[in-house]
């Protein structure tokens, strides 16, 4: 249902880690998540901790689910001076490649806690059906050759 093809993801994830890079539109930091099937839904779960529900954007083109936060500094005012800075600021965002199985017109969004909870159902083409099994009594004919 969910095409991975991102393979270094890690390795982004890894050197922002190291080097402590923020995200930039240009250049966005990825999304942690889980996804799995649940009946006849596929559920996406993304980690954006500290970030506004309206500093989310989400957007479905061609099969391509696309999410984009951005965690901005809080205000601390000027009388404050930073001991330690380990949260990450900035853009981050990822990509999904849904399968033509998925119904992308029916995409459910729940922010809450710091987790984007994307609810996508399946397709009606692509749940399992049964299909009926016809049989004709014909009576049998030998075929000469």
């Amino acid at each position: 249902m969910l095409m991975r093809t991102d393979p270094f993801r890690e390795l982004d994830r890894l050197a922002q880690q190291a080097f402590g890079a923020v995200g930039t539109w240009s250049r966005p930091s990825p999304v942690p998540m889980d996804a799995y099937r649940r009946d006849d839904e596929f559920v996406v779960e993304l980690d954006l901790p500290g970030v506004a529900p309206d500093a989310i954007e989400l957007s479905v083109e061609r099969n391509v689910l696309t999410v984009k936060a951005e965690r901005r500094p809080t205000a601390r005012g000027e009388d404050c001076e930073m001991q330690i800075a380990e949260r990450p600021l900035g853009v981050f965002s990822r990509q999904l490649f849904l399968g033509d199985g998925l119904d992308t017109d029916h995409i459910s969004a729940n922010y809450e806690a710091g987790v984007l909870v994307l609810t996508i159902p399946v397709a009606e083409k692509a749940k399992p059906r049964r299909i009926a099994i016809s049989h004709h009594d014909h009576e049998r004919r030998a075929i000469d050759a």
